[in-house]
């Protein structure tokens, strides 16, 4: 039998293990926004974290709610006809990350669960933390 992770997630595996972040900045970052003419969007699907050595850290939900971090480049945008379209930009403000562009990843740290998988992502900036998690399927970001 195969040994596997603790808090592997049974659908999308272990993903990748962010502590490669530590020491690098973050540079830029991406996220995809579903927009639709009859709601307001209520935040990102996905974010991408570049950092200094240019390596895209995507941080998004899986279809059995578990949170993902993989290594992989921003995707492009597409149109769901009548439901709207989802668009991939730059962000500015509009996620808790906007506040540490060029700062220092000081450390990382995840929260688990031995039979769903990842549930939690905390990464500390020079100038503080920002938490991505999953609530009910959503991803959800905030700053402490």
């Amino acid at each position: 039998m195969e040994s596997k992770r603790l808090g592997e997630c049974p659908l999308h595996g272990a993903g990748v293990h962010p502590e490669y972040l530590v020491g690098r900045s973050l540079e830029q970052v991406g996220a995809s926004w579903h927009l639709s003419s009859t709601e307001a969007p209520s935040g990102p699907l996905d974010v991408w974290l570049i950092d200094s050595e240019k390596i895209a850290t995507h941080v998004t939900t899986g279809s059995d709610w578990c949170l993902i971090v993989e290594v992989s480049a921003p995707s492009e945008g597409y149109d769901m006809a009548e439901r709207g379209r989802v668009e991939v930009t730059p962000i500015s403000s509009e996620t808790p990350f906007a506040d540490h562009l060029g700062e220092t990843v000081l450390a990382v740290s995840e929260e688990e669960d031995p039979d769903t998988g990842r549930l939690a992502l905390e990464i500390t900036l020079d100038s503080g933390r920002v938490r991505c998690e999953t609530w009910s399927g959503d991803l959800h970001l905030s700053s402490k």
